[in-house]
């Protein structure tokens, strides 16, 4: 079979392509036949040298996240057949066998069956950006453990970055489980794109005031805020409604104004998907499962999340594109439907 690999930490051009032996799939776990790849900013960390350290050098076949097809199962598993169409996450956290490459073999529990009727690229973006979606929703010591219509009725969610893939999960997932969904964006193509995800007001972050916009559309405040820039704190604390929730899923250092936090009973908590609980996890992919086959979660232009195509043998672009900040999903075509 045909797999990226790279030797070693470096730029998207360090990524080759090689021939490797087809896997088996030993007890307990499943062989999927590769469709797309997707590529998170998280992958181009990885290959960099300065992603999540979860412990393997390379070689490495990049990517955590995928969709294909069932190709073999192993000893013991008797729920999923041959040809089941199926997504795919952390396929490369703390593994040495990404999604880049034609066959990939993972222990049942990574495995996810879809629908017949689901396009095999909603699939692709199920993993990291959908999985830290429903995490920073359901993180607040009061919130539900598991999304599901009805869960966050009544509740305002403020999604920073509504057209990034993580936003756009965040958008769809909230308004999927009964929450009114405010966002931010920078420009009027981004606005366009969070309105097809299902967003319920558009805020642009260059154009209008930011707080008096959220005010005027939620006075009380947002209750969860999903945030991805350390940088908006200051202006989080200002509109958050009183015992509210802040789910942080970036990194970096900051400081945070505590007497604006204390003043609001607020909290702060940060997301990383990979190192959520057992519980969590499932909690998190069965639930995405359900909005899936529910029809709740879609992507294309039509749905917020533009998707950007690449061939195997392009793999070092569709890195560079992520890296260059694409607006859409990145997919890497690997094998044909």
């Amino acid at each position: 079979m045909r797999a990226a690999v790279f030797h070693e930490p470096g730029p998207a051009s360090v990524l080759q392509i090689v021939d490797r032996a087809l896997p088996l799939a030993g007890a307990g776990e499943v062989r999927v036949r590769i469709v797309y790849s997707a590529v998170n900013p998280t992958d181009t960390g990885t290959r960099s040298g300065r992603g999540v350290p979860d412990g393997v050098a390379p070689p490495r076949v990049p990517n955590q996240d995928g969709t294909g097809v069932v190709d073999a199962l192993g000893e013991g598993v008797h729920d999923l057949e041959p040809g089941d169409r199926v997504w795919v996450w952390d396929a490369g956290f703390g593994r040495a066998d990404g999604t880049a490459q034609e066959y990939v073999v993972l222990p049942r529990r990574q495995v996810v069956r879809m629908n017949d009727d689901v396009p095999l690229e909603v699939g692709a973006d199920l993993g990291i950006p959908a999985l830290t979606a429903h995490r920073c929703l359901t993180v607040a010591a009061d919130g539900p453990d598991r999304l599901e219509p009805g869960a966050l009725d009544g509740r305002t969610v403020l999604v920073a970055g509504g057209a990034g893939a993580v936003g756009n999960a965040a958008i769809q997932l909230g308004k999927w489980a009964g929450a009114t969904v405010l966002t931010t964006v920078s420009s009027k193509e981004k606005a366009d794109l969070a309105l097809a995800a299902g967003a319920d007001a558009v805020i642009n972050y260059r154009e209008e005031d930011v707080a008096a916009r959220v005010r005027e559309i939620s006075p009380a405040g947002p209750d969860v805020i999903v945030e991805v820039s350390t940088g908006n704190l200051d202006l989080d604390l200002d509109v958050i409604a009183p015992g509210g929730n802040i789910a942080i899923y970036v990194g970096g250092k900051f400081s945070v104004p505590s007497f604006k936090a204390m003043m609001k009973n607020a909290s702060l908590d940060f997301v990383l998907t990979y190192t959520t609980t057992a519980e969590e996890k499932a909690n998190a992919v069965e639930a995405v499962a359900e909005a899936v086959n529910a029809g709740a979660f879609r992507v294309g232009e039509d749905a917020g999340l533009p998707i950007i195509r690449f061939p195997l043998d392009r793999i070092d672009e569709a890195h560079e594109a992520v890296e260059n900040h694409a607006v859409g999903k990145v997919l890497i075509e690997v094998t044909p439907l």
